[in-house]
């Protein structure tokens, strides 16, 4: 969709907004770091809302803005979507029965081939179970799973400019398994799939199974443009603590962007000021950028 200034559309949702929702998106369309080429459109009614005192009706808000999105996406009426936090909690008790926002979206835009992608100032990493309990993500493990999100993960890498993206694999287990002393997974899962990988021809440079606890340091130094890990706080822990200011949450996979910040609601700090919204104003540039280059 085209604006009447003949501009690509940005949809904004404001999460649930007793949280620092309302506020980062607030701070992120004053603060004159987002492109003029796009035009930025709030999603979803603006409720009474107490800061850090979520109810059922921010709730109800928060969801009732995410189906708005959906529909415009699928619409034509957006081109792009940015979602402020939503209280997980909250969104289930009214049958919200996805595990966050990004099945959300792949479920509502049909998209079967997704996956979760964070990337900030240095390191990009995705995902290749998400929100699952830890003692299932052994059995949850498949060779083709880690090829497939390992061919979104490159191709998220290529449209942002890198032809020949350097692509770590993490291994699951300590020490990527010891060669089967700690656990059979990396050499009966992981490395078939980077094998398969290799094989792609997707001019990719697959390496791995990596050693969990070493190999974001070179990865955050530039020697990898991406790492691909097995389980939620494998790549999320280290992306959050190297960059969670300027962390941004992509569904890789969808026919249109979709980002995030890269925190939640913060209800503690929500009204007081203290909110940082350089996260918001990264998802929002990120958006800008992928609407340039095209599809994720």
């Amino acid at each position: 969709m085209m604006s009447e200034q003949g501009k690509a559309t940005i949809g904004i949702t404001r999460g649930d907004q007793a949280g620092i929702g309302p506020e980062v998106v607030a701070a992120a369309l004053a603060s004159g770091e987002l492109s003029s080429a796009y035009s930025y459109q709030m999603i979803g009614e603006v409720v009474d809302a107490v800061p850090g005192q979520p109810t059922q009706r921010t709730a109800e808000a928060a969801l009732a803005a995410l189906e708005e999105a959906a529909d415009m996406l699928k619409n034509g009426e957006i081109d792009a979507v940015v979602t402020a936090p939503v209280g997980k909690e909250g969104l289930h008790e009214l049958g919200f029965h996805f595990p966050g926002q990004t099945e959300f979206f792949a479920e509502r835009l049909g998209c079967d081939n997704h996956a979760m992608c964070l990337t900030g100032k240095h390191l990009t990493v995705a995902l290749v179970t998400i929100h699952v309990p830890l003692a299932e993500v052994p059995s949850l493990l498949r060779r083709g799973e880690i090829v497939r999100v390992g061919k979104l993960l490159a191709g998220f890498c290529r449209q942002r400019g890198t032809q020949s993206p350097r692509v770590a694999v993490c291994g699951l287990n300590p020490h990527a398994g010891e060669n089967g002393a700690f656990g059979s997974e990396d050499e009966e899962i992981v490395k078939p799939a980077i094998d398969e990988l290799q094989q792609v021809g997707d001019g990719a440079i697959y390496s791995g199974p990596h050693p969990p606890d070493t190999i974001f340091r070179p990865a955050a130094d530039g020697e990898y443009d991406a790492v691909l890990c097995m389980y939620h706080d494998q790549g999320l822990i280290p992306l959050k603590l190297l960059d969670f200011d300027s962390g941004v949450n992509v569904t890789l996979g969808l026919p249109k962007p979709r980002t995030s910040p890269d925190h939640g609601t913060a209800y503690d700090i929500a009204g007081k000021g203290l909110a940082d919204a350089s996260s918001m104003i990264h998802a929002l540039k990120l958006a800008g950028e992928m609407l340039d280059q095209g599809k994720v």
